[in-house]
């Protein structure tokens, strides 16, 4: 046997390993991703049918608490109180007005984020080739975060023939160490399980973050009332809309008496 055998072979078996390493952390940080990517869907789904429906009255109620605040500032203009209380009840309900036009006041057609078994798959998949943690060099690691990103929005938004797009994109001009030697594919191959593991850890923090938000825990409260029948968005308009009704009623009133009716 020859030295340079002899002395490869050892590289070899060891890059032989980690690369088996490397590939279960490859797989998991898919699997990962692709769970985090499916929460924020959900979450963003959930929170433009609350704004659409809940939201859209929380703006209408802001407007008539300050219609209240202006009208009895109107009548003691002398009162501090009242004039302070107008200014910031004013600018609470401009501030509710742009955010509800911001957030759209039409709802999802879909009640759920329900992506497709073969969607899912097709994460996976572009997600183990284009990850950003897999790639030791930092112009590659920065084109990767944006294929990543476009990625988590293609699949947010369900759309498979930009998930596509992105993979062949990717295909078109990814770089490959094959013709690197034993020991610098094997140097490459430990940095990418060294930076696989924190970005694991930072998913799990994540996704522990989000399902611990007051906006998660509504939706699956929301989820739960609305598989025995009831619609707990409909009642939080209906009780919105009530308040509305006496706000407006009091405007009515105050506005009466200072005509002299």
């Amino acid at each position: 046997m020859s030295a340079p055998t002899q002395i490869a072979a050892p590289d070899l078996e060891e890059l032989k390993r980690k690369k088996a390493v490397l590939a279960g952390l490859e797989q998991e940080l898919a699997e990962r991703e692709l769970e985090l990517s499916t929460l924020r869907g959900e979450l963003r789904l959930f929170e433009n049918r609350y704004n659409a429906r809940v939201g859209a009255k929380y703006a209408e109620l802001d407007e008539a608490k300050a219609r209240v605040m202006e009208m009895a500032a109107r009548f003691f203009p002398q009162s501090g109180e009242f004039q302070s209380g107008a200014r910031s009840a004013r600018e609470r309900a401009d501030r509710s007005a742009r955010e509800n036009r911001d957030a759209g006041t039409e709802p999802p057609r879909e009640k759920t984020f329900s992506p497709s078994e073969d969607l899912r798959k097709l994460f996976r998949e572009v997600a183990k080739k284009i990850h950003p943690d897999l790639s030791s060099d930092p112009k590659e690691r920065e084109r990767r975060h944006d294929l990543m990103a476009r990625l988590n929005m293609a699949y947010e938004g369900l759309d498979e023939h930009r998930i596509r797009a992105i993979l062949q994109e990717w295909e078109d001009g990814r770089k490959t160490d094959d013709a690197a030697g034993l020991g610098l594919q094997l140097v490459k191959t430990i940095r990418k399980i060294a930076q696989a593991r924190p970005r694991l850890e930072s998913i799990r923090d994540e996704t522990e973050r989000l399902r611990n938000c007051e906006m998660f825990k509504l939706m699956e409260k929301i989820g739960a009332a609305e598989k025995e029948g009831r619609d707990i968005l409909g009642e939080m308009v209906s009780e919105i809309e009530d308040k509305i009704d006496l706000l407006r009623s009091k405007v009515k009133k105050l506005a009466g008496e200072a005509l002299g009716f």
